[in-house]
């Protein structure tokens, strides 16, 4: 992989993650393109927790205001919205800690699964394009449906934030507070595999034989694409349908399964 491989697919995962087309899914598409291969998910890791820490700089004064309410040691209106993210990140942690070496597996299988998986994502985002808002303030029981969206979207091609706004809207819950929930919620998760990895070794060149300059390149380029693709998300969620990235899910998906029955 070279340091233009890693910047371009660095923009792929910035510019996708938090557009509800699936980040992964682009990403394995990009590999593919570039004819770029990895021998385990320390690419993959290392670009997510970029559009984290993108994540952390657009909403910055709301995690400190979250934070504050937090160390009041009282229920409150922050304690309560943290104590929902803690929900949703129960069936995330299910999958990752039963289920990881499944889906490592599963990433490495090609464009046929990515292709079925954004066709998937079509689906959901046209369910929501068709689902009257009840504009309702969100429940803990909500906030675990969104979770378990977010755990079954750890599949390649189905979009994370894509299935977690889609389930929200399907819900009732209000735009505004959907579009910030599910940015949120996947802070800790992402930060926390990365972190794990990183104590571990896995990151070390000799286990990912991956050059670590070339790393670096790739999350810094998905750090400053990840920005800009966060702050038009938002702004999509509360003014337009998700109809048109269906759309564009059912078209990429179409053609990853048929270049995938060609190859």
């Amino acid at each position: 992989m070279t340091a233009l491989d890693s910047i371009l697919l660095g923009l792929v995962q910035g510019l996708t993650e938090f557009l509800p087309v699936s980040s992964s899914g682009h990403l394995t598409i990009g590999k593919e393109v570039l004819g770029v291969t990895t021998p385990d998910l320390s690419l993959e890791i290392v670009v997510h927790a970029a559009t984290v820490l993108s994540t952390l700089v657009v909403f910055r004064r709301e995690i400190i205001q979250l934070l504050a309410g937090l160390f009041k040691f009282r229920m409150n209106p922050e304690t309560d919205y943290i104590f929902k993210i803690v929900v949703s990140m129960i069936p995330v942690m299910v999958v990752g800690l039963l289920f990881k070496d499944q889906v490592e597996a599963i990433f490495g299988s090609g464009l046929l699964i990515v292709g079925i998986c954004l066709m998937g994502t079509a689906i959901l985002l046209s369910a929501s394009n068709y689902t009257k808002s009840k504009e309702r303030e969100l429940s803990y029981k909500s906030a675990l449906i969104i979770g378990i969206a977010q755990a079954v979207a750890v599949l390649p091609g189905l979009s994370r934030s894509g299935s977690t706004i889609a389930t929200g809207m399907m819900l009732g819950v209000k735009k505004d507070q959907i579009a910030k929930f599910s940015f949120l919620m996947v802070l800790v998760p992402i930060l926390g595999e990365a972190f794990l990895d990183l104590v571990s070794g896995e990151f070390a060149a000799s286990r990912s034989g991956l050059d670590p300059v070339n790393l670096s390149l790739g999350f810094v380029s998905a750090f400053v694409s990840g920005l800009l693709a966060c702050k038009i998300m938002i702004a999509l969620v509360k003014k337009t349908k998700l109809l048109g990235f269906a759309i564009y899910c059912a078209i990429i998906g179409i053609g990853c399964i048929l270049y995938s029955q060609i190859i």
